[in-house]
């Protein structure tokens, strides 16, 4: 597997790929994404500002994720400081063929790269409150549960957030 910066050419591959998931994320009553969110431009732009990475395996796109450092306002009803600087993980998503491979986990290894790199030492993430892969997913990874909030830009929804200090 190799884990990569995403490139203009990966979006119809990263859109594949997210028209997989969303079915089975409603199914289990994950109402985060849909027709509207994620879309090709909320990816370009990532890919404009060198923020989303891709894992490939054999050549194919089987996952996705923008490590980034934007933190929604809604942050600091988790009792997070978002005038810290920090690395946070976003629209991260792993082809339903290929569950089960860490690569999940080795996306959000490459958010903790990242902040090593940058000189960041805290890492956050937020995850809709039905989506218990990611709710077993992040405690394994060292994450620790911060709080639950709700996003403006997805109303009736709750979110948990987590975060790892390195």
């Amino acid at each position: 597997m190799t884990i990569r910066l995403a490139l203009t050419e990966d979006i119809p591959a990263i859109m594949q790929l997210v028209s997989k998931v969303i079915p089975l994320m409603h199914a289990m009553g994950n109402f985060q994404w849909g027709d509207d969110y994620p879309n090709p431009e909320v990816f370009a732009q990532d890919i404009a500002i060198g923020q989303l990475w891709v894992a490939e395996i054999t050549g194919n796109v089987v996952g996705v994720s923008a490590i980034t450092n934007d933190q929604s306002p809604e942050y600091a009803d988790a009792g997070w400081d978002i005038n810290e600087k920090t690395v946070v993980t976003h629209r991260l998503a792993v082809d339903p063929d290929c569950q089960g491979m860490g690569i999940a986990r080795a996306l959000m290894e490459q958010a903790e790269s990242v902040a090593r790199s940058s000189g960041i030492n805290i890492l956050r993430v937020d995850t809709n409150s039905e989506n218990m892969a990611t709710r077993a997913l992040f405690p394994k990874l060292g994450y620790t549960f911060s709080g639950e909030i709700g996003l403006a830009k997805r109303p009736g929804l709750r979110f948990f957030c987590y975060e790892k200090l390195l």
